[in-house]
């Protein structure tokens, strides 16, 4: 079973945000995040960046002609 729990490292320590469902030894991989890289990759949402870029056109609701076989 994989599971995912938050947490943070502090001097050699690792602190768990909430407690594993795990009651026996178990093999575990820790993996280090970056916090300047994951927070640089996100950017703003700009509401309306594609207003007059994409049009639907107007047979959109119309068959496919490659489909006509199988109606």
């Amino acid at each position: 079973m994989l599971s995912t729990i938050m947490g943070y490292y502090d001097k050699g320590k690792i602190q768990l945000v909430e407690t594993p469902k795990v009651n026996e030894k178990t093999k575990v991989m820790v993996t280090f995040l970056e916090d300047e890289k994951v927070e640089s990759t996100i950017k703003k949402r700009i509401p309306g960046a594609f207003k007059g870029k994409i049009s639907i056109p107007d047979d959109f609701n119309e068959p496919l002609i490659d489909f006509k076989d199988y109606m």
